[in-house]
């Protein structure tokens, strides 16, 4: 599946929930989808900065493409990170620089968040774009 398609597809899985508290269902088993974290990856060098919650964001460089594992503390933040790293894990980092990252504005998530979610969301995509550009 490309870039698109798997943006296309978080957007359509979206569009069929009329009611955002029905949407953070979703994002809630998003969360509990992820795998396992280990405790010992739980460190500081690894945490989002900007983030009202903890989350933990490690990754691997292997044939070319950034493979990203996360946690959280918080069960809406830790589907937020789970979304984003379905979207994102797996793929190059040019395709990862090459998206925008409208998805989030396309489901309504942002505008949806309080505010410091919002910006831990804003933290998220910056250290996911960072991790692309320091493996370009």
């Amino acid at each position: 599946m490309t870039l698109r398609e798997a943006e296309n597809a978080v957007i359509e899985e979206f569009s069929m929930y009329d009611e955002w508290l029905d949407k953070y269902e979703y994002l809630i088993e998003l969360g509990k989808a992820l795998k396992d974290y280990p405790e010992s990856s739980k460190t500081d060098d690894r945490l989002i900065k900007g983030c009202q919650s903890r989350v933990w964001l490690d990754y691997e460089f292997r044939d070319g493409k950034i493979w990203f594992n996360a946690d959280s503390d918080a069960i809406i933040t830790k589907g937020i990170i789970s979304l984003l790293i379905g979207i994102y894990s797996e793929r190059t980092p040019q395709e990862i620089l090459s998206s925008d990252f409208s998805v989030v504005e396309k489901i309504g998530l942002k505008e949806n968040l309080s505010p410091t979610r919002a910006n831990g969301l804003v933290s998220m995509i910056a250290k996911i774009r960072n991790i692309a550009e320091c493996n370009l």
